[in-house]
């Protein structure tokens, strides 16, 4: 397996792949419920960083703490959109296994989260992904594997 893309064709900055997805209209409705909000992009280090705002009235479980699906839902943003600018803005890649280990409950409020690809194939990209709260305390750590599927642009 190759750590690059292999139709990947990286024409865009970081910067430009960080300003389109910050003025996007057509923002999936999963990411607007989890708060998304993409914050730094490297496609050297196939990584990015993203803020979430965690919402009390739509993601409480009844310890009045973030659910734990909510935060899978979370990670699992932060390493599709690391597969994403890793394959050069050229390939979504659908998440085919993922596994999580929480360290702490979350609460409300600001969360930051990173996603990287650790090793991108022709057939497979293996990722990780971490969640922290606002005071850099490590709440959640994914793994995953994905597929990588081409998409003819993106605008």
């Amino acid at each position: 397996m190759s750590d690059t893309p292999v139709d990947a064709q990286v024409t865009r900055t970081d910067a430009e792949i960080l300003a389109r997805f910050q003025t996007s209209r057509n923002q999936p409705s999963g990411s607007r419920t989890l708060g998304f909000h993409l914050m730094s992009v490297c496609q050297a280090d196939k990584s990015v960083e993203v803020a979430f705002d965690a919402k009390a009235e739509l993601l409480l479980n009844p310890m009045k703490q973030i659910q734990g699906g909510f935060l899978c839902a979370m990670l699992d943003e932060c390493m599709s959109v690391a597969c994403m600018v890793a394959s050069g803005m050229s390939h979504v890649a659908p998440t085919v296994e993922m596994k999580t280990s929480f360290f702490r409950p979350a609460a409300p409020g600001a969360l930051r989260g990173i996603g990287r690809v650790v090793k991108w194939g022709r057939t497979i990209a293996f990722t990780e992904g971490e969640l922290y709260d606002s005071a850099g305390r490590l709440l959640a750590k994914a793994t995953g594997t994905a597929t990588p599927v081409a998409f003819k642009t993106f605008k």
